[in-house]
């Protein structure tokens, strides 16, 4: 498909209920399309740690446009790419990931720990959308807000800016920290645009998202987290009771090779 078909086949996944398992590479990307996602979206935290890099626009753009294409280039499916708060220059960053291959964004309103204003991060919803429209591309803006993130419990904030943001063109908005049903039916029932929860453990399930009106969930860097978990007890393993069992139940490296080659 075409990037436009991509792009048209995304916006289209956010009519009924969008689950994104995150993926940070190639390999996570085309495994968790062979599990059934039927679109990739990346985690930048996990695209960070793969690269040698910490979250939070640690990463250097480059890398991240690099990092879009080899996950774009193993699978089949939509990609979408964070690109946290636009590392500095949304008009680039946006172009560099639609260049890549991305058919949408999740783009951020905290920088170093601390929420932007709301009228500029507006600002930079705008700025994204001329840079796709530029571009010739439908990209899906998908804007992440991160009042419960940081701790600020804040629902008529959280309103508040989803609102605003939707009326600066975003197609969707994340409110990521946020776990309480009745207060995502709230964002949800308030806003005119597709409202993206994060989930993990202990996380309401896919269904009672679904049923407080939740139309994209997202795993953020739980499964990063979970595979790099799994690394350091294997490694543990080997080395304080020198047997191999633990290993046992991978992914067969035919497989592998064959997901990939």
């Amino acid at each position: 498909m075409t990037s436009h078909d991509l792009a048209a086949s995304f916006r289209a996944l956010h009519d009924d209920l969008l689950v994104l398992p995150n993926a940070w590479d190639a390999a996570s990307a085309r495994l968790v399309q062979e599990a059934g996602a039927r679109a990739i979206a990346t985690t930048s935290g996990g695209v960070a740690w793969s690269l040698g890099a910490s979250d939070g626009q640690g990463l250097a753009p480059v890398a991240l446009f690099d990092a879009v294409r080899r996950v774009v280039a193993a699978v089949d499916v939509p990609v979408s790419a964070d690109v946290e708060a636009g590392f500095g220059d949304v008009t680039a960053t946006v172009t560099g990931v639609i260049e890549a291959g991305a058919v949408g964004i999740n783009l951020e309103d905290s920088e170093s720990g601390a929420l932007i204003a709301t009228e500029a991060m507006a600002g930079r919803i705008r700025e994204a959308r001329r840079a796709a429209d530029a571009a010739g591309l439908a990209l899906f803006v998908n804007a992440r807000t991160d009042v419960y993130l940081l701790g600020v419990d804040d629902l008529d904030d959280t309103v508040a800016r989803a609102r605003a943001y939707a009326e600066a063109g975003a197609d969707g908005v994340f409110v990521p920290g946020l776990g309480d049903l009745e207060a995502l039916a709230t964002v949800a029932k308030a806003v005119d645009a597709p409202v993206n929860a994060l989930a993990g453990p202990g996380s309401p399930t896919v269904r009672e998202l679904a049923e407080a009106g939740v139309r994209r969930i997202s795993t953020g860097t739980a499964l990063p987290e979970a595979a790099y978990a799994l690394t350091e007890r294997l490694a543990r393993a080997v080395l304080s009771e020198g047997t191999f069992d633990a290993l046992a139940g991978g992914v067969d490296y035919g497989r592998m090779n064959a997901l990939l080659g």
